[in-house]
């Protein structure tokens, strides 16, 4: 039963080991030799595993990893054409259009209302308290 169980085990630590990879080198220039070769694995060994791991292929994870960083980037202030090269890619209309794909709005439309909610909490902190909250403690 051990001798069963040890080549998953150690399937697995391959992947979180890729997994771990692209989570550092994100902004790098990465391509699926590179990151299969961090699980020591065949390219298309690889995919299918992290597939089976994760719900995705190691391409749509690294683009998940670099918009959500983007994403942290734009609430931080970045401007835009920085935040796509820190993220790791080379085209401003590749970059705008992926987030776009994934996020509903453009870099550009997310810095915006980021910026529109800001000050709008300073200027009305109370409205963004839930209901049940500010009725609980009398705030309302």
């Amino acid at each position: 039963m051990a001798n069963e169980l040890y080549p998953n085990i150690f399937v697995y630590q391959r992947i979180v080991r890729a997994k771990l990879y692209i989570d550092e080198h994100f902004a790098q220039p990465l391509e699926v030799n590179d990151i299969a070769g961090a699980a020591y694995s065949s390219q298309f060994h690889f995919i299918r595993q992290f597939k089976e791991v994760y719900g995705k292929t190691p391409h749509q994870y690294l683009i998940r990893v670099r918009v959500t960083k983007a994403k942290q980037l734009l609430k931080a202030g970045t401007p835009v054409a920085q935040t796509c090269h820190a993220v790791g890619f080379e085209s401003l209309g590749s970059f705008s259009s992926l987030f776009k794909r994934l996020e509903g709005k453009t870099p550009s439309q997310y810095l915006r209302k980021h910026r529109q909610t800001k000050t709008r909490m300073k200027d009305s902190p109370l409205s963004f308290i839930p209901a049940c909250f500010a009725h609980k403690y009398g705030i309302i």
